[in-house]
């Protein structure tokens, strides 16, 4: 495991000035893209998340677009069935904001790649509960802020990372 983070870390981790989704800047950021376009490390990392999966899920929910490739390679490990969510339903063909199977009485978990106060994922989490999904967990492969676990929680969601920003840290300077 400690192998693993140092390989997200040597390969994502940024240093300079960095704004972001939340408005807030940050002097270290992690670019999800780096260690998703590696598929190698992202295969490591889908087998990692594999056991953080709860066991009464019956599909994963990746968030677009950073989560479509974790959910992905994730769904290829765990052999449960993925879901790609939007930020907003499409306007044409099918107008899903999930596309995959239908949600309607399905226990989802949200499946994120960098969780930092966790907008995102709440209104995604709205959303799909309007549309019928049980949606009470969040895996990730990166919490940046411990108080995203309390946000989430506030709004019914239980956030469990692969990963926090500071244990990426600290594996590198050992």
């Amino acid at each position: 495991m400690k192998e693993l983070k140092k390989r997200v870390y040597k390969k994502a981790h940024l240093t300079g000035e960095f704004k972001l989704r939340s408005g807030q800047i940050s002097n270290e950021y992690f670019d999800k893209y780096l260690f998703e376009s590696d598929p190698k490390l992202l295969l490591d990392i889908a087998k990692c998340m594999k056991e953080i999966i709860p066991n009464d899920v019956d599909y994963i929910a990746g968030l677009e677009m950073g989560g479509i490739p974790v959910v992905t390679a994730l769904s290829i490990v765990s052999g449960i069935e993925a879901l790609f969510v939007r930020k907003h339903a499409k306007e044409y063909g099918t107008c899903k904001l999930a596309e995959g199977p239908d949600v309607s009485g399905k226990k989802l978990c949200i499946v994120e790649d960098v969780v930092t106060t966790g907008g995102q994922i709440i209104l995604s989490a709205q959303e799909l509960r309007k549309r019928g999904a049980i949606v009470e967990d969040v895996i990730c492969v990166i919490q940046r802020n411990d108080e995203a676990t309390s946000i989430l929680m506030n709004e019914g969601l239980r956030l469990k990372p692969a990963f926090t920003m500071e244990e990426l840290i600290q594996a590198n300077e050992t």
